[in-house]
């Protein structure tokens, strides 16, 4: 019974799978672009910059993500006038919650950088930019993948509330199913290991992803040695 119940309605579930990656997917993509440049502006010395990034970050961040999806999706029209479907409201407002958490854990990751360093940089004659590009940077990326990699993993469980505003993402179209077919157990069981898999995927990618800079930066070093 399990197996039919799954297959029966393997063709709208993976419909509503397919929904929740493609949201996962561009959500991450437009996180990292604005999480870097609220991170830009809130490390900036201008403070008409780092201000209204710091506000920005402090206020989404302490806002439940439900909530922030409902502001998107009700009160964002009656401002502007515009409006705003369903998918569209709900990718915008997953995009606004986790871009503060990317700009925050990157601005922790390029803090963790030793100081020294980046004095030791510029006192070699490199340019500022020069000394994020070749020093600083590669360290923080390694300093923030597990918590990116956490993040990301966090944002895909986040797609399922979603559904508050209309969208049928993997979970959604899970609960339409088992209203139909009364077989929660089976159904749910099949969702979690999706989940699982998918979330275990991007865990173990991240490692991956340490792992291969740690032994790109310890070839680099050797090479300099045996230079």
């Amino acid at each position: 019974m399990a197996r039919n119940v799954i297959i029966d309605n393997l063709p709208y579930l993976l419909n509503g799978l397919k929904t929740t990656i493609v949201m996962s997917l561009v959500a991450m993509s437009l996180c990292l672009i604005f999480g870097t440049a609220l991170c830009i502006a809130r490390r900036s010395r201008w403070r008409m910059l780092s201000v209204p990034a710091r506000a920005y970050i402090d206020v989404l961040r302490s806002a439940p993500l439900l909530l922030i999806i409902f502001w998107f999706i009700f009160f964002l029209p009656r401002f502007t006038g515009i409006s705003v479907e369903p998918y569209n409201a709900a990718l915008t407002a997953l995009v606004a919650y986790f871009s503060t958490h990317v700009a925050e854990i990157m601005r922790a990751g390029i803090q963790a950088v030793p100081r020294t360093q980046t004095e030791a940089g510029l006192g070699s004659g490199l340019h500022q930019w020069q000394v994020y590009s070749y020093v600083v940077l590669p360290q923080a990326i390694k300093n923030m993948i597990p918590a990116l990699i956490s993040r990301f993993v966090a944002l895909v469980m986040g797609t399922s509330l979603t559904y508050i505003v209309g969208v049928i993402e993997f979970f959604r179209a899970a609960t339409i199913v088992n209203n139909r077919e009364y077989a929660s157990i089976q159904i749910y069981s099949f969702v979690a290991v999706v989940y699982f898999v998918i979330c275990f995927g991007f865990s173990q990618f991240g490692e991956w992803c340490r792992r291969r800079l740690g032994a790109q930066e310890l070839s680099q070093v050797e090479a300099r040695l045996g230079r």
